[in-house]
């Protein structure tokens, strides 16, 4: 996704966050626990294309940071995730099937594909 549209959504919630109530025409919205902005179209003022946005998701991975106490000693283990496998690691993370704290997600796009 653009960078022009994550900063826009970020400061959103700054806004949201800072202004309440909002003054602003954009709605932050909540559901299941969580504050959301919905997208229709990108910062061109183009609708999305499914098919785009699938191609892009598989070429991104992210680097998701754990914190974990190892023999008495605090230690960070770094994981490369593909973008389809993301949902099944935060699931171990919930189910203490990997143990730790979740310090940082930080996504990677691969150079190629602007």
């Amino acid at each position: 996704m653009s960078e022009d549209i994550n900063t826009k959504v970020i400061n959103m919630f700054n806004r949201h966050n800072n202004d309440l109530p909002q003054t602003t025409e954009e709605k932050i919205k909540y559901f299941a626990g969580f504050n959301y902005v919905k997208l229709k179209r990108d910062s061109n003022g183009k609708k999305f294309i499914e098919s785009n946005l699938i191609a892009y998701a598989k070429k991104c991975h992210y680097i998701v940071t754990v914190m974990r106490n190892v023999d008495g000693e605090t230690c960070l283990y770094n994981y490369d995730i593909k973008s389809s496998d993301l949902p099944a690691f935060m699931k171990a993370l919930e189910n203490q099937t990997l143990n730790g704290k979740l310090i940082e997600i930080e996504k990677y796009i691969p150079e190629d594909l602007a």
